[in-house]
């Protein structure tokens, strides 16, 4: 027979844990059921902008309540592009949100007048509150764009970098009339059009003749290109400090975006900002022909990564014109 203490202390024990277990607390070393569902965060959006300027647009922000209490202290700040004036900066939202319920607030942006070419305008709404989903702050963004993106890399070529040894004048690949020998560049399989495969994506050679604009010197260009995958790919090499940060934009309307560089075209490691070493060439042309036999003149891969489940749409070239791209590809 049990001592009548000892029951009254198991059954009191069952107790206490059944209490624990439907409070969703842990009893003595049992941890609580985690629950699957992501938490719900304040969702903040932003309308159309109305970029037909010069005008005066008006902007309207909502932003919703998604969490479990009611959400007070509402404030909500807009801002637009550097430069371009709001009025007011910030608005406050009288009372208070219950869970669901929505707030809209409305500014107004100086647009300015349209320039050509190609452009995407970022618009930011960040609120803050106390309550709501316990965050604090939300924000929202919005991207408006003027203009078209070009229809491929080869649109946007504006530098000569490979130049026939007979024919050395019209190269400047890197601002002092120097460029690759299409000889040499032959001699280790890149020649007009050959397939080029680096990190796992196939890259076709500029399939130009030599002497004319062969490569994009990256100027913040946006280039369309379709597809979906893991990362993608560049295939070029750098003059001086060729680092930057490409952009890429889904059909969705998001966008990631990845940093990447090239090291100089010689003398620099050849694994500098994280690159790889495709091909390397024996000297270079001249403006007054070929020369520097012996140092070796390179070409480099490098990525950024993508977000695979998304399709892409269009990507911005980084604005650094050190940076120079013969070929950009999508790796799976």
């Amino acid at each position: 027979m049990r001592p009548v203490g000892l029951i009254t202390t198991l059954r009191a024990m069952a107790v206490a844990a059944a209490l624990a277990l439907t409070s969703g607390q842990a009893f003595a070393g049992i941890p609580a059921a985690a629950s699957d569902e992501p938490a719900a965060r304040t969702e903040v959006s932003i309308s159309a902008v109305d970029l037909d300027g010069p005008a005066i647009s008006t902007v309207k922000v909502t932003v919703k309540n998604a969490g479990p209490e009611r959400m007070r202290s509402l404030k909500v700040s807009f801002a637009g592009p550097v430069g371009w004036a709001v009025q007011p900066s910030v608005r406050s939202v009288d009372g208070s949100l219950a869970k669901g319920a929505a707030a809209e607030t409305e500014f107004r942006i100086q647009v300015p007048e349209r320039r050509g070419g190609f452009t995407v305008r970022t618009f930011t709404a960040t609120a803050t509150y106390s309550g709501g989903d316990g965050r604090g702050s939300a924000m929202g963004t919005r991207s408006e764009r003027s203009g078209t993106p070009l229809p491929n890399l080869a649109a946007a070529f504006n530098n000569v970098a490979i130049t026939d040894e007979s024919d050395t004048a019209p190269g400047d690949y890197d601002g002092e009339g120097n460029s690759f020998s299409a000889q040499k560049l032959a001699a280790v399989g890149l020649t007009p059009g050959a397939r080029v495969n680096a990190l796992g994506a196939e890259l076709t050679w500029p399939d130009v003749a030599a002497g004319t604009k062969d490569n994009a010197t990256a100027g913040g260009q946006a280039i369309t290109l379709a597809g979906a995958g893991s990362k993608l790919v560049f295939l070029g090499s750098g003059v001086g400090d060729a680092v930057g940060n490409a952009t890429v934009y889904y059909k969705d309307g998001t966008t990631t975006t990845g940093t990447f560089g090239f090291p100089n075209w010689s003398f620099a490691p050849a694994d500098a900002h994280g690159a790889t070493l495709v091909k390397s060439t024996d000297g270079r042309n001249t403006p007054n022909g070929y020369g520097n036999a012996g140092i070796a003149y390179r070409v480099f891969a490098h990525s950024v990564p993508l977000d695979p489940a998304r399709q892409i749409d269009f990507v911005v070239l980084p604005s650094n014109g050190g940076i120079h791209i013969f070929d950009v590809a999508v790796a799976p």
